[in-house]
Order: structure tokens, then C-alpha cells, then sequence
């Protein structure tokens, strides 16, 4: 689901004359900094809708020709500049009439909510007045006002450097999942699955990827450790695309060498310490594809089945639509495992970071 702003007009766009009627060209006036700060907007991958109140548009007092003029030439000024609205939604109700479609209903929005053609949790509404912060609340998303000290810039600033966050709830008959991740903070990890070494690797894979991660698991073990094993896995894999978005920005690539001792080794030179050396090389590329290269000795490293490790990582990529090849070489199972893990925190650690605001495909989405 895409993020898109819906924007009020009058005060927002354009300044608001004191009869709140721009039915001449001489009364439009555009707001400071609104056509650099829809740019911005629209280049970090946001979709912009118009709403607006146009009280008795249509009537004698308002007639619509006197109103079609100065929106026209707005329009075209802004589509000359790359500014392009989905909709334009106008209700030309007048207060007193109650309409459903007059925000801070949302009756005009409606078919955005049935056919689910939005994320509310990085949709926004834009507007100057307590009735948009209303419809805000109404539609479920956040509101930005202008106001004194809080101009475009302001918005535009918390929009574009936002957090990267999400939580995943996974409840199937074996198990029952929580993850909590923010991929624009760094944290101890707080893990607790029911395997003492599951845990361990996990928190690698949050304190060396440089994110907060937070995970709870309830699984069936007394059957045995896969459902648990595969179940985080897929929740995390959904928590780190629901975080990453539209992955504009990011880096997109990673690669990384780590030795058993949790040492990185640069990716170009790949070189051997101690016994054991992972390799793992990344793309967020929204493909899932998995290619591992090694073996376990024993079948078990702690209350983990070897066999599983491996099968983690792909449920991952899976989930996060991720790309990894991983590799690893050695000859003590702890280190394998662990340096495994290491490895792939390491790679994610620079495929997530943030280097602009484009979209790093030439396809135009990942």
C-alpha cells in the first residue's frame, strides 16, 4: 500500500483571502515554500490528494466559473514544476447542510478507506485549520498543521527523516509471535523465543545490524524447535519490509566478511581468522532468493538444530523479499553458526542505511 498526503487547499496551498473565496486570479497567492516542499514530497515517494471545502461552491454567491479559473492556472502551475495530484476532492457543501463529504467527514475519502488504497501508518493529512487535524484522526493517519513556526519546511523535515519502524504480531495453532524493530535506532536486544542459543544469535543479529530489536516467541517445543525456528523468522522477515517501506534512500546493497571471533573482514578482501570465515552479500531488492554454501559437524549447536540454521535465513529472505548469499567455512559449530549471523547483521547494517531520499532502482519500485 502506497503513503499518500492528503492536502487541504486554502491556507495550505494557497494563501486564504479574508472572505475565503480565491474567485479571482489576483486573489491567488501561493503559500511560502510549498512547491520546493512538494517536490521533496513527491520525490521521496509520497502520493499527494487534494481536499478541500469550497463552502457554496456552485451558488450565486460562489459561482463555479469564478472558482474553475483560479484552480485551473494552480494546477498547472504546480504540474509544471512535476507536482502531480492523484485526486482533487472538492466539497462544495456548506456547513450548515451537515454533508457527510465536508471534512472532517469522510465521505470523499471513503474509497480510499473500503479499497484499502493507503498506509495509514505513513499516510498523513497537511492542513491549517482544527477541522484537518479532525479528519486526520477520522481517517486514522497523522496531521501536520501550519501554523506559526511550523511552516512547509517543518513538514517536509518530519516527513522525509521519519522513523523506520514496525511490530509484528504472528499468531498461528503452534506459535505466537511479537516482534518490535527500528531500523533508526540502536538498542540492546530484548529476546525471549524458549531457546537459550536461538536467542544468542538473534541478539547478534540486532546488536551487529545496528538496530533495536525486540523479540517474543511462544512456540510448540514439545514438539520440537522448527515452528518457533521458522515462525520468527518470517515475523521479522515482514518487520523489516514493513519498516523499510518504499525504500527510498537506503543503501539497498550489503556485503560483509565475519571470523568466528566476530571480527568484520572486508567484503573486497576476504581473508581468514581463526578457524572460521562467513561471507554474506545482500540485496533488498523485494526478490527473495537464498544461496548457502557450508556444513555442520554436529546436529546440534546448544537446543538448535543445526539444519535449522540455514532454513532461518531462508524464511527470512522469504518474508522481506531479500536477496542473500551466505557462506561460511570452519570447523567449530558454535563459530560457524554464530558467525553466520554475524555476517548477514553485518551486511543488513549497510543495506538499510540511509544515503538520500531516491529510490535506488531503475524500475522505480523495489
Amino acid at each position: 500500500m502506497k503513503p499518500i498526503l492528503f492536502i487541504d487547499r486554502d491556507g495550505t496551498i494557497i494563501e486564504e483571502p479574508p472572505d475565503e473565496q480565491i474567485d479571482r486570479f489576483e486573489k491567488l497567492r501561493l503559500v511560502e515554500g510549498v512547491i520546493p516542499a512538494l517536490i521533496a514530497l513527491r520525490e521521496v515517494g509520497y502520493h499527494l490528494v487534494m481536499v478541500s471545502n469550497q463552502d457554496g461552491l456552485g451558488t450565486a454567491g460562489f459561482p463555479r466559473q469564478d472558482f474553475e479559473g483560479p484552480q485551473a492556472l494552480l494546477m498547472q502551475i504546480l504540474q509544471s514544476q512535476g507536482i502531480v495530484f492523484d485526486e482533487v476532492l472538492i466539497d462544495p457543501s456548506l456547513p450548515a447542510e451537515h454533508s457527510p463529504n465536508r471534512k472532517p467527514g469522510l465521505g470523499l475519502v471513503m474509497h480510499y478507506l473500503r479499497e484499502r488504497r493507503f498506509d495509514p501508518a505513513r499516510s498523513a493529512v497537511i492542513g491549517d485549520r482544527e477541522t484537518d487535524l479532525e479528519f486526520a484522526r477520522n481517517l486514522g493517519v497523522r496531521a501536520f498543521r501550519l501554523a506559526p513556526g511550523t511552516g512547509w519546511p517543518q513538514i517536509v523535515a518530519a516527513l522525509t527523516a521519519g522513523p523506520r519502524r514496525a511490530a509484528v504480531e504472528r499468531t498461528t495453532r503452534e506459535t505466537r509471535v511479537r516482534v518490535e524493530l527500528d531500523l533508526d535506532r540502536s538498542a540492546e536486544p530484548v529476546i525471549a523465543t524458549g531457546l537459550g542459543f536461538f536467542d544468542h544469535m538473534l541478539e547478534q543479529l540486532g546488536k551487529h545490524g545496528g538496530f533495536a530489536l525486540a523479540v517474543q516467541c511462544a512456540g510448540d517445543l514439545h514438539i520440537d524447535e522448527h515452528h518457533t525456528v521458522e515462525d520468527v523468522a518470517l515475523a521479522i522477515g515482514q518487520a523489516l519490509k514493513q519498516a523499510l517501506g518504499e525504500k527510498r534512500g537506503i543503501s539497498r546493497y550489503g556485503a560483509a566478511g565475519m571470523d568466528g571471533d566476530g571480527r568484520p573482514v572486508p567484503a573486497a578482501l576476504v581473508l581468514p581468522m581463526d578457524e572460521t570465515l562467513a561471507s554474506a552479500a545482500l540485496d533488498l531488492s523485494g526478490r527473495p532468493y537464498f544461496v548457502f554454501d557450508g556444513t555442520f559437524s554436529r546436529e546440534r549447536v546448544g537446543d538448535l538444530p543445526t539444519e535449522l540454521v540455514p532454513h532461518f535465513f531462508r524464511s527470512l529472505c522469504d518474508a522481506a523479499g531479500l536477496n542473500l548469499h551466505l557462506a561460511v567455512r570452519g570447523e567449530n559449530c558454535h563459530h560457524l553458526v554464530e558467525a553466520c549471523f554475524k555476517a548477514v547483521a553485518r551486511a543488513l547494517r549497510q543495506a538499510v542505511r540511509r544515503e538520500g531520499s531516491e529510490l535506488p532502482s531503475t524500475k522505480g519500485r523495489l
